[in-house]
């Protein structure tokens, strides 16, 4: 809780400056251990090709992507929890809607060239 208390009060500071969120998010990749390290920064760089209007920002100590100041995506590394694996996830924000049941987040242990695939597209319909 105290880190999303330091994020909020440098997204105040930042007013949505992309640059300096992308800052934020490019030293929270850097700090976490390979294979999350490599994973997240694959995903950074799709999330920034599939949806260039997202802005990069840190979320309870995680890369995290908006849309009009509101979480769309976010990558949560394997070691920050001590997890089995990583996950890359989707909040309310991401248009992915589908009946009445849908998923919003998926393990991740490594990426593939299909996994990228399916990530960017998810990520242009999540923004649609």
């Amino acid at each position: 809780m105290k880190e999303r208390a330091k994020e909020l009060k440098a997204e105040a500071r930042a007013k949505n400056d992309k640059a300096a969120g992308e800052r934020d998010v490019l030293a929270k990749i850097a700090e976490m251990p390979e294979p999350d390290r490599a994973m997240a920064e694959r995903l950074h760089a799709i999330i920034k090709a599939s949806a260039p209007d997202l802005s990069p920002k840190t979320w309870y100590g995680m890369p995290a992507y908006a849309k009009e100041g509101k979480v769309v995506c976010f990558f949560q590394s394997a070691a920050k929890f001590n997890a089995r694996y990583a996950t890359f996830g989707f909040q309310e924000a991401a248009n992915l809607d589908e009946g009445t049941m849908w998923p919003t987040s998926w393990a991740l242990t490594e990426l593939t060239a299909a996994d990228e695939k399916r990530i960017a597209a998810l990520v242009k319909r999540a923004v649609s």
